[in-house]
């Protein structure tokens, strides 16, 4: 069990400071904490998350990046998302706002139906799709996504490269769940 702590703690140690790192580029942006590499069930986790918070509340959609993915597949991904958990009665119907805004891969909708997380990939027919879902309840929330993989990279500044098109591919994104 100590080498799983001790690997737990050096991974959320390594992500994090990918995120400082990428967090530098966007100072207005504030960090909210990595996640742990255990949640308080002491159940391992086999991914970690950052949100950081653009202007307004804590209940409002923000940027966070995500680890995702399997030992020979996997990489970081932002998204345009909110903290569920601090979540408000308008923190759905914002967050749903990114589907009035054009996409095109490689960004992508990441959403739950029935309780089953979905990808969808970035087409007009999707976005259409999903607001009608959104529209009749079948689908609460809309994530977008840009993955960077890892896997592939050959170097740090690979990588906040690649997250740095990802956040301005994103952009637009956010701004639509801003509006009033």
């Amino acid at each position: 069990m100590l080498d799983f702590k001790q690997k737990g703690q050096a991974a959320r140690a390594e992500f994090s400071d990918l995120v400082k790192q990428f967090q530098r580029f966007y100072p207005k942006l504030t960090l909210e904490r990595t996640s742990n590499w255990m949640n308080q069930a002491q159940i391992l986790r086999p991914h970690f998350w950052n949100y950081l918070c653009g202007y307004g509340d804590i209940t409002e959609p923000m940027f966070a990046l995500r680890l995702y993915g399997k030992p020979r597949d996997f990489g970081v991904s932002l998204e345009v998302s909110f903290i569920e958990r601090k979540k408000d009665e308008t923190s759905l119907t914002k967050q749903n706002r990114v589907l009035q805004v054009p996409i095109a891969t490689p960004v992508y909708y990441l959403t739950q139906i029935n309780g089953v997380s979905q990808r969808f990939a970035g087409t007009e027919e999707n976005r259409q799709y999903l607001s009608q879902q959104v529209k009749t309840g079948q689908v609460r929330k809309v994530l977008v996504k840009y993955d960077v993989d890892l896997a592939q990279a050959t170097s740090i500044r690979q990588v906040l490269d690649e997250l740095q098109a990802a956040m301005i591919t994103l952009i637009p994104f956010y701004e639509a769940t801003r509006k009033l």
